[in-house]
């Protein structure tokens, strides 16, 4: 695969830019606490090879542009991990991702032959790409990033669309797709009970 293009944006998506049908979003935060740990950067990529950073400010509460793309209806969004960056963004902007897509779930509905669900097994074992995540747990808030972090931070983008069939593929082969898609359509809420103090609680328990 060629050298991906980065590019980085402060504060905003540009006016006019397009990512079709679907596109993939990917956060970086200062830790796993979105109440605690602001979101620093959030990184999206059409699945063409290019991947957008745009970087938030400590105490920024909108983003327009980017907003206005997690609300709509008519693209899907794809995550590793959804739950976590729904929440993340939600928490930021007020901005609810929908529709959305996710491989971790579709991972574990459908790979049940492994409990390796990251997105670096993931990729290794369905697409024959290694990623690196050596820069995971570095400071995302720090005042310039690093060509290992953007590049690291584009990594999570740039082969969801190419992941998308591969584990759809096994869903339906198995017959799980229909409760994938129930999954992804309930994920949303299951970010906003998160965020207000259910994250491990099964509301549907009997006690």
């Amino acid at each position: 695969m060629s050298q991906p293009s980065i590019t980085l944006y402060e504060g905003d998506l540009p006016d006019g830019l397009s990512f079709g049908a679907s596109v993939a979003i990917d956060c970086e935060t200062m830790g796993l606490n979105p109440h605690r740990d602001r979101l620093c950067l959030v990184q999206l990529s059409a699945g063409d090879g290019t991947a957008h950073l745009v970087r938030v400010a400590r105490g920024q509460s909108s983003a327009p542009n980017l907003e206005a793309l997690l609300r709509d209806e008519g693209v899907l969004k794809l995550f590793h991990y959804g739950r976590f960056d729904i929440a993340a963004m939600f928490h930021a902007f007020g901005a609810l991702a929908t529709p959305v897509w996710c491989s971790k779930i579709a991972s574990r509905l459908v790979r049940t032959y492994t409990d390796r669900h990251g997105l670096k097994a993931l990729l290794h074992e369905m697409l024959g790409v290694d990623i690196s995540k050596m820069q995971q747990t570095s400071d995302w808030g720090a005042a310039d990033l690093s060509e290992a972090q953007m590049a690291y931070a584009a990594s999570d983008v740039l082969h969801l669309h190419a992941l998308k069939p591969k584990l759809e593929e096994m869903l339906v082969r198995e017959g799980r797709m229909e409760m994938a898609q129930a999954c992804w359509d309930f994920l949303p809420m299951r970010a906003r009970l998160d965020l207000v103090g259910y994250p491990e609680t099964d509301i549907f328990a009997h006690s």
